[in-house]
């Protein structure tokens, strides 16, 4: 444990004293480095985005290499332009996309391939000899997941069966295998590769573990019988620990890029974090993050609720002497990502421009948009449905287009939520809001009326950051308690239903209608 482990006395007793809690928010597109003060406002931020590969049809890879680089650059980056000492960090906390698998050599620190990303497809083939086998129960009972090529089990199967062991850059090219359960090569999520480049230790907390198909959330524990499956080695697995460490996950090399000893403390995938972030700290508590995809968490205390509606059962949080807290979660594979979409194409120069864009017309003129780029998440969970434009006549605009897409972005939701409701027995009023399509208010005025709920939006809406940050901090006596957190949160904006029932319900219908249209597209000649 490092000397750093709870803090300097007179931080922690003193905190309004010029110091602060860092957040590394490793995501999908790019990586962002945020300070944040007791108060739990955004002191600075520097962001940079990697490249994304696409070797393949429906394969996406990431060049591990290149986002550990761009981590020190933009930790750097915002301390110099906060003019902010590196030993002014009480503890850094780190976020980061989920589920996306690399492995490296533990003697020289290097990946063996680029890293395979969670909306890497490759392994659909294995995910349906897994159902063809009858093996979806025993898994879904054990992890809470739907078996699905989007969880880190197949990625790392994968890697292990194929990587080039020229790659590995050894004298001797062993079997991978082989060398994997000796633990010299070694398995993690973007998380535990960011720890061990910063502290040198094999770690990941339990919400990464959580996500990777190899972890009983039950037990709290590697599951042997699903590591035999995978053939992925135990000893090639990081130690699992809270979400929000006291005994920290170890510290910064004060001779290494930031030059200080800094308690790495807090961990969460990013879902989770933004759950944290948001304050759902009890049972009932939901939020969703509309990201490059949007992720639904409803807060169900330390029971974890199995789902008969296509959820996930997934860890919330925990922390350090305290109950794992669970989470049922509905992952939309594409939202902010078909805005990406309609950039690509044509339609618009900029995120910014759907607002308007919508609003210029009245109607999607019965135009239905499902981004089924990467097939469908929850409640669905088809591998092979594809993207769909349906309802399109001669006078169907990129204006109609555009708004189709918002609102495919809040149908998903309420197929989420409904889902969630039937399974929780909670209705669902109010749902708290981040990512970056948050700061669209046509689409939050149109989620409260697609939902019937209230939509709240807080005014720091980074709160993945912000929620690894809470976790890091908390650990090291930044701050006290979860009542603290709660104190910071504040509201930006709420949004209250307008639209009627009965004509949210209607066009929902038709989205539904919409949805049968794309399942199993591929199967039939898409790629």
């Amino acid at each position: 444990m490092s000397e750093w482990g709870n803090g300097p006395a007179h931080r922690m007793g003193d905190p309004m004293s010029d110091t602060y809690v860092g957040a590394i928010d490793q995501g999908t597109t790019g990586t962002r480095f945020m300070l944040f003060d007791h108060d739990g406002r955004v002191v600075e931020s520097a962001y940079e985005k990697h490249e994304q590969k696409y070797p393949e049809p429906g394969w996406v890879e990431h060049d591990p290499l290149e986002i550990w680089e761009n981590t020190q650059h933009v930790v750097t980056t915002a301390l110099d332009e906060a003019d902010v000492a590196a030993d002014q960090l009480e503890a850094i906390g780190i976020t980061n996309q989920r589920e996306t698998t690399l492995l490296w050599d533990a003697d020289s620190g290097s990946p063996i391939h680029d890293a395979i990303v969670w909306q890497d497809r490759r392994t659909t083939d294995r995910v349906e000899q897994l159902e063809s086998e009858g093996k979806v129960e025993d898994i879904r009972a054990k992890t809470g997941l739907e078996p699905d090529a989007y969880f880190s089990a197949t990625k790392a199967e994968w890697l292990l069966d194929n990587t080039d062991p020229i790659k590995l850059q050894r004298a001797r090219p062993a079997d991978i295998r082989e060398r994997a359960e000796e633990g010299e090569i070694l398995f993690g999520t973007i998380d535990s590769w960011l720890i061990y480049n910063l502290t040198g230790e094999h770690i990941t907390d339990v919400t990464n573990a959580s996500r990777t198909m190899l972890f009983d959330i039950h037990e709290m524990d590697w599951d042997d019988e699903l590591c035999e499956e995978f053939g992925v080695p135990r000893e090639m697995l990081p130690e699992v620990r809270p979400s929000s460490d006291d005994e920290t996950y170890g510290s910064t090399d004060p001779d290494g890029f930031l030059g200080a000893e800094i308690p790495v403390a807090g961990a969460f995938g990013d879902q989770q974090a933004a759950l944290f972030g948001q304050t759902c700290f009890d049972a009932g508590d939901a939020k969703n993050t509309y990201g490059t995809g949007s992720f639904f968490l409803l807060n169900t205390g330390d029971e974890a609720v199995e789902s008969e509606h296509g959820l996930l059962t997934t860890v919330g949080f925990q922390r350090s002497g305290e109950p794992v807290q669970y989470a049922l979660e509905g992952s939309i594979f594409v939202t902010g990502a078909a805005i990406e979409w309609l950039a690509d194409v044509g339609f618009i120069d900029d995120a910014a421009a759907t607002e308007s864009m919508a609003r210029s017309v009245d109607s999607t003129d019965g135009v239905y948009m499902v981004p089924a780029f990467t097939g469908l998440g929850a409640p669905h969970w088809n591998q092979r449905a594809r993207g769909t434009l349906v309802g399109m006549t001669r006078g169907t605009r990129k204006e109609h287009v555009v708004r189709a897409t918002l609102e495919a972005i809040a149908y998903q939701t309420r197929d989420v939520a409904e889902a969630m409701e039937a399974d929780s027995g909670i209705d669902i009023e109010s749902l708290k809001v981040d990512g970056g399509a948050v700061k669209n208010n046509f689409l939050c005025q149109l989620q409260a009326d697609i939902l019937g709920a209230d939509i709240v939006r807080p005014v720091v809406d980074e709160t993945t950051a912000l929620g690894s940050a809470y976790a890091a901090g908390l650990a090291v006596g930044y701050w006290d308690s979860t009542d603290d957190l709660r104190t910071n949160w504040q509201v930006d904006r709420e949004f209250e239903p307008k639209m009627s029932e009965a004509e949210a319900d209607e066009m929902y219908d038709r989205w539904e209608d919409a949805v049968e249209r794309s399942l199993g597209w591929a199967r039939e000649g898409g790629a």
